[in-house]
């Protein structure tokens, strides 16, 4: 086969993935792929089915295949995903300690590592990556979670010298310009609604784009109708639901039916446990105060 061929047919896969065609990377016949992108090829269709909700389909899958680092880290990332965090975290801890030059021990031991709040060794293991955009959009989305717009920025445009006109270059650049505000919530919203113009595209990923633009410009009522559409489509998209739970508070509306939808398809989301976190957070606090009865 074509080396340039087979190159060109995992980067139709790469972008598929991070373009939201999760079925599409799930569904893609690499029989024909060379042997050595036949393991990045089905890392991908993994965290394929893990996006949609096919973790422990996943765990099986791999539960047997450790030794191979790349699969090792596929599985740290389900177990992550399936609310298993301690496993998940270990596991990270163990490839990052002796695989820290493999490109997806990189990325997906980041993933669990920044997942559960350990940004600096996240931000130490990616910064081992030699040329990959996996690790530069996972950098960016650590430095924005630390509000270190400056630093996103940076990585964003040193990307643009060697990957001007990747896909992943041109999302990481709209996450900046949202968290930038001002005239970029504009400039993202064009990003995620060329996106959409793309017939191959995934409207999962460019709806959530363009509603989360949409609610930075305040305009609510264009977000919930983007939002709800893409929900009876998607039922089980994490990323909808959990950018939908956000609207709802931003509208003064119920949520708690969204919180246990989300509860089941990714337990371990962020927003969740951000939701237990500040439950806790004022437990703790309502504890401290006994109610008053005035006779």
């Amino acid at each position: 086969m074509d080396p340039f061929s087979a190159e060109g047919e995992l980067l139709n896969i790469h972008n598929a993935f991070h373009s939201g065609q999760y079925q599409n990377v799930i569904d893609f016949d690499t029989a024909a792929l060379s042997s050595e992108n036949q393991l990045p090829a089905r890392v991908l269709k993994l965290r394929a089915q893990i996006a949609i909700g096919q973790t422990y389909n996943v765990l099986a899958a791999v539960a047997s295949e450790e030794d191979t680092p790349d699969l090792a880290a596929v599985k740290a990332l389900a177990q992550q995903t399936a609310g298993n965090t301690d496993a998940a975290l270990q596991l990270a801890q163990d490839l990052a300690e002796n695989y820290s030059d493999n490109a997806t021990v990189q990325v997906l031991g980041a993933t669990v590592l920044q997942a559960q709040g350990n940004s600096e060794e996240a931000l130490a293991l990616l910064s081992k990556h030699q040329g990959s955009l996996d690790a530069v959009a996972l950098t960016v989305q650590i430095h924005l979670q630390q509000n270190r717009a400056d630093l996103a920025l940076k990585e964003v445009q040193a990307a643009k010298r060697w990957a001007q006109d990747s896909l992943l270059v041109n999302l990481a650049e709209s996450w900046v310009g949202m968290r930038v505000g001002g005239e970029k919530y504009q400039s993202a919203f064009y990003v995620y609604e060329e996106l959409a113009s793309a017939p191959s595209t995934s409207a999962a990923l460019s709806i959530v784009g363009q509603a989360v633009a949409e609610l930075h410009l305040g305009r609510l009522p264009e977000a919930e109708a983007a939002l709800t559409a893409a929900l009876e489509k998607y039922p089980e998209d994490a990323e909808l639901i959990s950018n939908t739970i956000v609207l709802s508070v931003l509208a003064g509306k119920p949520s708690a039916d969204l919180e246990a939808r989300l509860q089941q398809v990714q337990p371990s989301h962020a927003i969740l446990v951000g939701i237990q976190e500040k439950s806790e957070f004022f437990d703790t606090a309502a504890a401290k105060y006994s109610p008053r009865v005035s006779s």
